[in-house]
């Protein structure tokens, strides 16, 4: 198995195709980058940015370059020594435009009878036979907007197919909707009445299923095809958790790319690890971005942040958001799985349904993968018991039903857990997803740095002697695993959260800006406040659009003072006007700008120091496209903005004729680091296959974090505020062995008689990356 080095992630769209792709290569080559790792590039849906919603699973999208495009860049990336890593979303397709998916159009047009109605999750018995379609509007009389058009049927610019044999000469559109094998509903009755499972909420992306043979077989023919005419060399999977059976589905895909490098985009809550059976080298890497963040966040600072603006404690605010997902967003899945209790259950379809729904609020973890993770219903069970105490007759025979298998068993097949098993495994992750991710994160704000996917927001900081623990464990365990920073999923990218991380050193100041600001702009909404005002800070400066744009997605997850669906004016006209107030409010623009001044330099500090040790730790170092430079993007869209790799560029050809560039706002330096931490690790791998900690001798001695991964010695400075306020590094010092070391980053050379003195070490930046020259 051909194994990455490093990555970097391209957002393959229309306005930046494989062939574009293929050209920036020699740059990505000179960077240092090992392989080329692409967002998704089967057929989409058209204007589709992101590339999620596969509409034909057949052909690389055409708009994105097609397959000529993927041979370009193939070509192009081989030829200079990279390797190619492609996202796939095997979960679900996308269906907003039902004339470009075949499947579903077919589905639509021929019912049951359809070869590809096995291929979709969709439970016909619950809607008389019919497929319900969400895409009314709210309108007393939507189907009188229904017209004939074509030989289709046409709901405005919606079309849709009609089943042969159900349309005469004289029919009213209405009647034949009527014959239809799929029915036009309100778009609001999904969350209750949906009877096809979606990508969490989403109503326009329906989950598939992989885990019959042929529906594999089609959906990755065009994959197989990559891997055997050599144009991909690894997989990133999407999603794993929506599927039925993840491991036999990974086991699939390890046969048809023939042994190829594979990631899965797995979540694991802290202390939970990735099922030791799964075909794959690991995750791709959120669990590492909570380590790496969390390791410079100055715990002296928790106790004042969360006093800030008083709310309720972390566990008790996820399990309400979770339990308010299973009763209403999510419901129509509860819906599901109470249909597929068996007759002889002996519960109420009312108290199953309160029962389950209070089972998933509890459940501990994204999903369990049965007979791996059953102790994990065994908690739900007990959690929700004490939250729910009437409900424990329910419990205790629902804990049966979700897993049916004797103590002992440990190869099981889909049939002999059978379906409510299943899906309701498929279904917890969802709740936690939806829950957690897009809710509690926007509401729970005492330092938003840490609400990042993969990481729990109630775990504060990680102690220097936890981080070693932490990646001696990943060297030992997944030494292969994806490690990232930022993603295309991340609400904050790694510098505004880097800065926004600087808070917890100064936690009285902030509490005094953040007090001023609410008095001079509010909300009315102190954890709405809290949170959007330090990702301004975090972000500053930035566009009064892109402020906006973030402040309404934030609040409307949220759901606290507004949400999508009902929107709240009054407090949006209130939260728009206090950042009007950021840009025309003197006072308050003063406040923030005098802030971000304070904080500045840390924040550099902290940036560099996350991405030298994410780059050389253990694991495989993803860099999100244009991260090399400062990056203080947000939440997606934000974060999938084009990027000016000219500029990039630009600045790598300088660095041959100029010395170590200021860590300034130019972002020069964050780029020599980015740049020879990459070419260090693709030119000497032999320097990182192993790690020791680094001791540390002196007064600053919990400023410095370091560690040896066989030859490369990883040195990175940690509270750089507090180092400052403590007089700086005077005699703290690191302990290695006696020699001549060259710091890859400025070319600086340093002479150990056993210890290397801090100060020297950190002469130029907060980082360095020390090579033995003396040949031991």
């Amino acid at each position: 198995m051909r194994t990455p080095l490093s990555t970097y992630r391209l957002q393959i769209r229309p306005s930046f195709t494989l062939f574009d792709a293929a050209e920036l290569v020699p740059y990505l080559a000179d960077l240092g980058v090992d392989w080329v790792y692409l967002s998704p590039i089967l057929t989409a849906e058209e204007g589709s940015d992101h590339g999620y919603d596969v509409t034909d699973p057949s052909s690389v999208d055409p708009a994105r370059g097609g397959a000529e495009g993927l041979k370009a860049l193939s070509d192009a990336a081989h030829a200079a020594g990279l390797g190619v890593l492609v996202d796939i979303v095997p979960n679900h397709m996308g269906i907003a435009t039902p004339h470009r998916n075949k499947w579903w159009w077919s589905v639509l047009a021929e019912g049951r009878g359809s070869r590809y109605a096995e291929a979709f999750d969709i439970d016909w018995d619950a809607a008389d036979g019919k497929l319900r379609l969400p895409v009314l509007g709210d309108g007393a009389h939507e189907l009188d907007q229904l017209k004939l058009a074509d030989g289709e049927l046409h709901y405005y610019d919606n079309r849709y197919p009609i089943a042969e044999g159900t349309a005469s000469e004289g029919d009213s559109a209405q009647d034949v909707h009527a014959r239809q094998h799929y029915e036009l509903v309100n778009w609001r009755r999904a969350d209750s009445e949906l009877n096809y499972r979606r990508f969490f909420g989403v109503n326009t992306l329906a989950g598939i299923r992989v885990e019959e043979p042929w529906v594999f077989d089609e959906a990755h023919a065009e994959v197989k095809r990559w891997f055997e005419e050599g144009l991909v060399d690894g997989l990133r999977i999407d999603h794993p958790d929506g599927l039925a059976d993840p491991k036999g589905y990974l086991a699939r895909l390890r046969e048809i790319t023939g042994g190829a490098y594979i990631l899965v985009e797995k979540i694991l809550e802290p202390g939970e690890k990735l099922p030791a059976d799964w075909e794959t080298e690991g995750t791709t890497g959120y669990d590492a971005l909570a380590d790496v963040d969390r390791l410079f966040v100055d715990p002296a600072g928790e106790e004042q942040l969360t006093a800030l603006v008083p709310t309720e404690p972390y566990t008790d605010m996820i399990h309400g958001t979770k339990r308010v997902i299973a009763d209403h967003l999510l419901n129509s899945e509860v819906q599901r799985l109470v249909r597929l209790l068996p007759a002889d259950s002996g519960l109420e379809p009312a108290t199953a349904a309160d029962a389950l729904a209070e089972l998933l609020a509890c459940f501990p973890v994204y999903r369990s993968y049965l007979p791996e993770g059953a102790g994990y219903l065994t908690d739900a069970v007990i959690a929700a018991k004490v939250h729910r105490p009437d409900l424990a007759a329910a419990l205790d025979r629902l804990q049966g039903l979700l897993n049916p298998l004797a103590d002992g068993e440990t190869e099981v097949s889909l049939s002999r857990l059978g379906e409510l098993a299943v899906r309701f495994q498929q279904t917890s992750g969802m709740v936690m997803a939806k829950g957690v991710e897009d809710t509690a994160f926007y509401r729970y704000s005492r330092l938003t740095s840490l609400n990042e996917v993969g990481a729990d927001p109630a775990h504060f900081s990680v102690a220097p002697f936890d981080m070693h623990t932490r990646l001696i464990r990943r060297q030992l365990e997944q030494p292969a695993a994806m490690t990232a920073l930022t993603t295309h999923d991340t609400k904050r990218s790694e510098d505004t959260r880097a800065r926004i991380s600087v808070l917890a050193e100064i936690p009285v100041e902030w509490s005094e800006a953040f007090t001023r600001l609410d008095a001079l702009a509010p909300m009315n909404d102190g954890s709405m406040a809290n949170l959007l005002w330090q990702t301004f800070v975090g972000a500053w400066p930035l566009s009064r659009e892109r402020a906006h744009a973030y402040a309404e997605k934030a609040s409307r997850e949220a759901s606290s003072s507004t949400t999508w669906t009902a929107p709240n004016a009054e407090f949006e006209e209130r939260m728009h006007a206090a950042i009007d107030a950021a840009f025309d409010n003197p006072d308050v623009n003063a406040v923030i700008t005098a802030l971000v001044e304070r904080i500045r330099t840390a924040g550099y500090s902290n940036s560099l120091s996350a991405k030298l040790l994410q780059l050389t730790m253990p694991g495989v170092p993803d860099v999100y496209q244009g991260t090399e430079f400062w990056d203080r993007s947000l939440v997606d869209p934000d974060n999938r903005r084009e990027v000016d790799f000219a500029r990039r560029s630009q600045a790598a050809a300088s660095f041959a004729d100029a010395g170590a560039p200021a860590v300034d706002e130019d972002a020069a330096a964050k780029l020599l680091v980015t740049t020879r931490a990459l070419q260090l690790k693709r030119g000497r791998p032999e320097l990182f296959t192993g790690y020791v900690p680094v001791a540390v001798e002196g007064s600053a001695a919990e400023h410095l974090f370091g560690f040896d991964r066989g030859g490369a010695v990883t040195l990175v400075t940690r509270l750089p505020l507090g180092l400052e306020r403590d007089g700086g590094w005077q005699d703290t010092a690191v302990v290695l062995a006696p020699g001549t070391y060259r710091d890859v980053i400025t070319g600086a050379t340093h002479e150990s008689r056993g210890r290397l003195a801090a100060a020297d070490v950190f002469g130029t930046y907060p980082v360095a990356l020390l090579v033995r020259e003396d040949g031991k």
